[in-house]
């Protein structure tokens, strides 16, 4: 029978795995295309997965927080664009969602003021900088409740149109 990690600070493939209380033998059965010995590798970080293996990983762990992980801290282009997206409870995104909108529905007339001219000047600068914040609030938002629906759908809480 195959010993538990007693390995401190395992990344997230580790902890996925055991949280789903598979070996990697199997592991590499539920994977498919993925050996044990690639998932050893993975999980020591000796080697970076692909984004291809991470895929897998997602689909077949139920886990789509996994290609989120991914892009934001190890694909080379994904760390500079992707921001990671921390799991929440759908109340939270929601209440997060409602506080952006509501500041941006009391921000779109200095909006409007700022950029209707084409130009952002000097003294309009920060304004415009506190809206393009609020806006990627907006947008990490969405992301988190995308993520949120692609995890009940994976583990067959909502059903899929």
């Amino acid at each position: 029978m195959p010993r538990a990690s007693t390995k401190e600070n395992k990344n997230i493939y580790q902890k996925t795995r055991e949280s789903l209380k598979l070996t990697r033998e199997a592991a590499a059965e539920v994977l498919d295309s993925i050996s044990p010995e690639r998932i050893e590798k993975i999980e020591n970080e000796r080697s970076l997965p692909h984004p291809d293996e991470v895929l897998i990983m997602a689909e077949k762990y139920r886990q789509p927080t996994l290609c989120n992980y991914y892009c934001a801290n190890q694909c080379p282009i994904g760390r500079q664009y992707v921001p990671e997206i921390k799991p929440k409870d759908l109340s939270q995104i929601v209440l997060e969602m409602l506080a952006s909108l509501n500041s941006m529905n009391r921000q779109k007339e200095r909006l409007i003021e700022i950029t209707v001219d084409g130009k952002i000047t000097g003294d309009e600068l920060t304004d415009f900088m506190k809206i393009q914040e609020e806006l990627e609030r907006i947008s990490i938002t969405v992301e988190t409740l995308q993520l949120w629906y692609e995890k009940m759908r994976a583990i067959g809480e909502v059903e899929r149109r």
